[in-house]
């Protein structure tokens, strides 16, 4: 399609006008609305970044140990893939600031002085056309008057001439004013004549040269201006799906971060945390007053015996501490107030603490020795005898914590040494409950030696055998996936799948590609197709 400003709108410069100065106006317009968007993708990000670091744990807080948790470790992992994604959205605000927004800011001005320029040079040859135009106009008047007042001459002279009565000089004298006003009648049609040639070559540049030229120039400005916007708009689209990849492997972090949670394990940490490792108390014996015996105790029993008729009220609370609320002091230094499990883990923890310190001690002491090598082999650089002090409340420091770790090791084995005892009781406790069969012989219970594995067998055997799932239709990928994780799958860009599961809310459909591969991919890398229902 061919069209030309030049020719076919030849008479419309003030629409024109008009209308080239709504197109910088639209520019404008789309200008600020991508401003806008940026802004919002800026405040946005700083809204989810706030929101993340306001749930990331305090530094030497509580919150620190809820983290041996997994559940709470994918909560933070979750957080941190937040933080990735907004930036993603700081990522687009930048692009769409530096791509679209500056580059159409800088473009306007100079569409602006190009569009000044361009009608700017049509007013002047407007100005130019109606100069001329004046110009003929004003010699046609001219032209007129002149032709009139010759006539009004000639009719004098003629009625003159006639007349008698009027003497010879008079008519000679009305025959010379003749005579000139039909002169300055033919210059003036001279004149008019020029006038008409020059405008009307003028006039046709005019319409046919110069206003084409300075309109066709118009029309280009135009036609750029257009695909300028139109290239800003790819752009936009451009700057989103740019992250979109990365969006998507925060999301999959996301979602592994959710796959590592493992209940079980969690559970478990519980049990590291709050083991007392007491044993439950035993059945409390009969005490028959009646018989006057001394009463006793069985050493599992809540009531503590010291070999009195009746215990005292302190010792019996004291047997009682797991149901008691003692109060949060530092406790003694072997942390005896604790239970055995919970006594353990406290003495290895501050064993641990003390190797670090020593560590750090020792580091120091051999930086300071190599630096008083240094002064030994360089006096000018110092003396060696100022570290001697230093090195001495090192090795002192030293010696200390060594002897303190030594203090918490020997406790230590004392804790474990007990715990060996009573988990080896245990054992004793758990043969003696194998099940003796009826004729006397020893048996023992297989009902529960595998229980895993015969699950596990039971499971793989359904799953050999389950019935393929129904293809429900057909989808087209949009980008390439690489299914790197375990139940996706990976494909091509443009390929074409079956879908045989919808997506449940997850961002996840199901698909196959033939009898041996099929998993999932994003919901969002295909474009659905034939969704009816069907029988494969």
């Amino acid at each position: 399609m061919s069209c030309r400003w030049g020719t076919e709108l030849w008479d419309q410069f003030d629409n024109l006008e008009r209308h080239t100065h709504w197109g910088i106006e639209f520019v404008e317009k789309y200008t600020k609305f991508v401003k806008e968007r940026s802004e919002i993708e800026i405040s946005y990000a700083k809204q989810i970044r706030n929101l993340s670091k306001k749930y990331q744990p305090k530094k030497n807080s509580r919150e620190e140990d809820e983290y041996k948790y997994t559940s709470c470790r994918a909560f933070l992992m979750t957080l941190n893939e937040l933080n990735d994604y907004a930036g993603q959205h700081e990522v687009m605000a930048e692009d769409l600031t530096t791509h679209i927004i500056c580059e159409l800011t800088r473009y306007i001005q100079e569409l602006k002085a190009e569009r000044k320029s361009h009608f700017h040079d049509g007013r002047r040859a407007q100005q130019h056309i109606e100069n001329s135009w004046k110009q003929l106009e004003s010699s046609k008047r001219r032209f007129e008057r002149d032709c009139k007042e010759a006539d009004r001459a000639q009719q004098y002279f003629d009625k003159i001439d006639a007349d008698i009565n009027v003497t010879k000089a008079d008519v000679e004298k009305a025959r010379q004013q003749a005579q000139m006003k039909h002169q300055v009648a033919e210059d003036s049609k001279n004149e008019y004549l020029t006038f008409l040639q020059k405008f009307n070559k003028e006039q046709n540049a005019h319409y046919h040269t110069l206003i084409p030229h300075i309109f066709q120039k118009l029309q280009e400005m135009e036609e750029k201006r257009i695909e300028r916007v139109g290239e800003s708009m790819k752009t936009y689209a451009e700057v989103d799906r740019k992250v979109l990849p990365i969006v998507g492997k925060c999301l999959d972090g996301m979602t592994n971060a959710a796959e590592s949670i493992e209940p079980k394990m969690d559970t478990k940490h519980v049990v590291e945390s709050y083991k007392s490792g007491f044993e439950p108390p035993g059945d409390v014996e009969v005490e028959d007053y009646s018989l006057s015996m001394r009463r006793t105790v069985s050493e599992s029993s809540y009531l503590n015996s010291q070999g009195e008729s009746k215990p005292s009220r302190s010792n019996s609370r004291g047997k009682l501490w797991p149901f008691i609320k003692r109060n949060k002091g530092s406790g003694p230094e072997d942390c005896s107030h604790l239970p055995p499990e919970q006594r353990r883990k406290k003495l290895q923890a501050k064993i641990n603490d003390i190797n670090k310190e020593i560590q750090k001690e020792m580091d120091q002491r051999d930086a300071l020795s190599k630096m008083k090598d240094v002064y030994i082999k360089n006096p000018h650089m110092g003396d060696p005898n100022s570290v001697d002090p230093r090195l001495e409340e090192i090795c002192q420091n030293i010696d200390k914590l060594q002897l303190d770790a030594r203090k918490y090791e020997a406790w230590l084995v004392e804790v474990e040494t007990r715990l060996a005892e009573k988990i080896s009781m245990l054992l004793v406790f758990t043969v003696a409950l194998h099940v003796v069969s009826p004729d006397g012989s020893y048996t023992e219970d297989h009902s529960t030696e595998h229980p895993l594995k015969s699950r596990s067998t039971d499971f793989d055997d359904d799953f050999d055998y389950e019935d393929p799932l129904p293809t429900i239709g057909t989808c087209k990928s949009l980008y390439p996936f690489e299914g790197q994780n375990e139940g996706t799958i990976s494909m091509t860009e443009g390929e074409l799948l079956y879908v045989i599961e919808e997506d449940k809310g997850d961002g996840w459909t199901r698909v196959r590609r033939n009898e041996d591969e099929e998993g999932y991919v994003p919901t969002s890398y295909i474009k659905k197709k034939n969704m009816a229902c069907m029988i494969s």
